[in-house]
């Protein structure tokens, strides 16, 4: 008898290898993380999909067992940092509360936040408030994740314990730290949104796709968070197998522009995709903005400092009205030393401008295009004219 309860402690029922182990742990914490990013951030945050009954209800579940989260309470605490993104109201922005703070204690931040009772009410509606939700989910959060441990300890035995460690670390330290604190303080940008996301890593598979968070930020409501070719998400890719089952329905994506390179001239097409678009727009005149640099620097290395010259190339490539003032007379100091650079920055906010005219009409908007590619193809610099000539295609 001794010998069969030490046998089970040491094996579990599973009598599973050590490398067994690891990948049934990896496997698990993987599906949490599917359940995250697919049911509590794109469908039940964002909207951004429909899920047939069998895989919500499965998420939900497999939430309550692994993590005992909330569907209300993580949609609502999620909507509130869209809504107050990088202020002092955002439940989790590394930008107010320090790196430090969010990534080692971002768990407690979402804990705290989840007893805000005017939060739940103004950010929560629309998630589940059926009678398991009511009864078991929400009532007995930690008997899910006991459970869990069960479970575990079942199958592995002792080791059990550690892998019930692992899934109840994995969504803390993956969520909570990594995507809201490193998300929102290093890593790359393809869009310069208004906050401050970054985009961690182009192959979005251990966080499930949310590594690609600035692009997340920018299109808030997309079902896809890969824009680039050489980014994957592979939260779509389940997304795309589940909508071919007939389990889910995408309602929205990130627009993806269209051209006609045969357009002569902007017409009402190209106003209405050049501001759906914007964010790509802005994206490749960053683009243009580095092409004239590369023509200028040699010619302002003869007239400034190496070190000013170095960090005055990156507040070219910022939105102007994010520079503090101490930035904006540097930057101003290195525009007053190249025409071809002033005028970049200059046709930059006019355009940018466009799509801030809410009180303007379709054709004032579309002669302000007109006139800005004309001028920007008459201006002499190489970089604008085939950034306007790209722009005029939009359609």
């Amino acid at each position: 008898m001794l010998d069969a309860v030490l046998e089970f402690l040491s094996n579990g029922l599973a009598k599973a290898s050590a490398w067994q182990i690891i990948a049934c742990t990896l496997i698990l914490t993987h599906i949490t993380i599917a359940s995250v990013t697919i049911f509590l951030h794109r469908c039940q945050a964002h909207r951004a999909l429909e899920l047939h009954a069998i895989p919500s209800h499965f998420f939900r579940f497999w939430l309550w067992l692994t993590t005992g989260m909330v569907t209300k309470e993580w949609a609502a605490i999620h909507r509130k940092h869209h809504a107050k993104c990088e202020t002092p109201e955002d439940p989790h922005s590394p930008q107010t509360r320090g790196i430090k703070k969010v990534f080692f204690e971002g768990a407690e931040l979402y804990r705290a936040e989840s007893k805000n009772r005017e939060t739940m009410e103004k950010y929560g509606h629309g998630t589940p408030d059926d009678w398991v939700e009511r009864n078991v989910y929400s009532k007995y959060q930690w008997q899910g994740v006991g459970l869990m441990l069960i479970i575990d300890v079942m199958l592995f035995g002792v080791v059990g314990l550690s892998v019930w460690a692992v899934q109840m670390l994995w969504i803390p330290v993956t969520a909570a730290g990594i995507i809201n604190g490193i998300g929102h303080f290093w890593g790359y940008r393809n869009y310069d949104c208004s906050d401050a996301s970054r985009n961690i890593f182009p192959i979005g598979i251990i966080i499930g796709g949310e590594e690609l968070h600035n692009n997340h930020h920018t299109f808030g409501t997309s079902a896809k968070l890969s824009s680039k070719w050489y980014e994957f998400d592979i939260g779509w890719l389940y997304i795309r197998i589940l909508e071919t089952l007939g389990l889910a329905k995408v309602k929205k994506v990130a627009p993806a522009p269209k051209f006609d390179r045969q357009k002569l001239s902007a017409d009402f097409d190209t106003l209405q995709s050049v501001i759906a678009n914007r964010y790509d727009v802005m994206s490749k005149y960053a683009k243009s903005v580095k092409a004239a640099w590369r023509e200028e620097v040699q010619h302002l290395s003869t007239k400034v400092e190496p070190m000013f010259l170095k960090s005055s190339r990156k507040l070219l490539q910022r939105e102007p009205a994010k520079l503090e003032a101490p930035q904006q007379q540097q930057l101003a100091e290195l525009l007053s030393h190249s025409k071809a650079l002033k005028t970049m920055h200059d046709m930059r906010v006019e355009l940018a401008a466009i799509w801030e005219r809410s009180n303007a009409s379709r054709e004032q908007l579309l002669h302000q295009l007109q006139d800005w590619c004309v001028r920007a193809e008459a201006s002499g610099i190489k970089a604008l004219r085939d950034f306007s000539l790209r722009l005029r295609s939009y359609a």
